[in-house]
């Protein structure tokens, strides 16, 4: 569990495998993929990766924080977060 994660090559190389595509190809298809989900929770507010999960947008509310650092009590902003939920079929793969 201590290894690092699979890197943008990494990840192309193994999709290119898989799929019996070339390196680039996956490079372009990961690449389109990305592009695609940005433009589409900035549109929708959400983008599903069947079998994988889905980005949202949510909205948290303002609230009063504490700085670690002082221990001063602060005002938190209401903002905007990007979340990912990870889909039911993946979380059953994975988890068991």
């Amino acid at each position: 569990m201590n290894e690092k994660p699979l890197t943008k090559s990494q990840l192309s190389n193994a999709l290119a495998e898989k799929a019996g595509v070339t390196k680039a190809t996956a490079k372009t298809a990961i690449d389109a993929m990305a592009s695609i989900a940005y433009e589409e929770v900035k549109a929708k507010g959400e983008f599903t990766i069947p079998g994988i999960g889905k980005l949202v947008i949510s909205n948290r509310s303002a609230r009063m924080g504490r700085n670690p650092a002082t221990g001063e009590v602060i005002s938190m902003p209401a903002r905007k977060v990007l979340k990912f939920r990870v889909a039911k079929a993946c979380k059953d793969s994975v988890l068991g």
